[in-house]
Formats: C-alpha cells, structure tokens, sequence
C-alpha cells in the first residue's frame, strides 16, 4: 500500500482485450449482440445488449477486434477510430480493453455471425437503431460498461448521426 503496509488482494490475470461499437450512418443504426452471461443470468435478468468484443489471444487489439466483428456480427470492418483503452474492473482484474467506433455499411455484412459454434457463445446480432441507442443511453439502460462508453463516444464525436 502507499504508506508500505502489505494488504491481501485476489486478481484475475486477465490478457487484454478489444472492443468495438460498430454503426451504419446510412442506415442510422448500431450492432450490437447479446449472448447468455453467467452472472446476468444468475441474476435472472435478460441478455444484456454488448458491443462486440473479445479477449486478444496474443493478438494486436486491431487484429483482435477485426476477427471479433466478423465471428460475432459478420461484419468487416474498415476505419477503426480509437477511442480509449481502460481497466475493465481495476479492482480485481489485470484486463485492459481497447475501445474502438467503426462505420458499417449493409454490404461489409457478409456472414451471419453468431459466434464460434466451438465455443458455444449463441450469440445474437441486433442491429439497433440510433435514435433507439441513444434513448438508452439517456435512460440508464445500457447496462454493459464498456458499451456505454462506446455510445457516449459516438453520440459526442459523431452528433451529425442524429441531425
């Protein structure tokens, strides 16, 4: 500790990770999955809606976030615009996750999506619209944090969406 106290903690050694809000101007509308999550469903709560995200695997978080777009959304990515990289939960886990926004269009939608069946994530694509995002945000219901961050990114960097 900083007066040189030793104090216990338990970590979650955790590899960094990447993660992408990626939208369609044209069409006005965000991708966003949802997947079952231990922890939300011991809670008895619905999927909660995510950005696309992944753990590095020895990846760059660029690379890393190109594969994500596609395993879960189908999606190719093109311009990456970063936005940050942040402590995931700082109190207990070493996981930094690199924050991107990403422009689509309805033709870089070139598979299905849903995840690795490998690895069993069912994940399910959403493509929400921004008017409908943004009201979420406004309203405390976006619950994922680093989804949150992402919306508010976009709605500050990018207001022209909702002109």
């Amino acid at each position: 500790m900083p007066d040189g106290q030793l104090a216990e903690r338990h970590l979650l050694m955790q590899d960094e990770g990447a993660a992408v809000l990626a939208y369609d101007p044209a069409r006005r509308v965000a991708m966003l999955v949802s997947q079952p999550r231990s922890a939300v469903m011991n809670a008895g709560e619905a999927p909660v809606l995510e950005a696309i995200a992944g753990v590095a695997d020895g990846a760059g978080p660029e690379e890393r976030i190109r594969a994500e777009a596609m395993e879960e959304g189908g999606i190719q990515l093109g311009a990456l615009e970063f936005v940050g990289r942040v402590w995931k939960i700082p109190a207990v886990s070493t996981e930094r996750v690199t924050l991107y926004l990403s422009p689509y269009s309805a033709s870089d939608r070139i598979a299905e999506g849903g995840g690795l069946a490998a690895e069993q994530e069912h994940i399910t694509v959403h493509e929400v619209p921004l008017d409908a995002l943004r009201q979420m945000v406004e309203q405390g219901e976006v619950q994922d944090v680093k989804t949150l961050a992402l919306a508010q990114a976009l709605m500050l960097r990018h207001p022209e969406l909702w002109a």
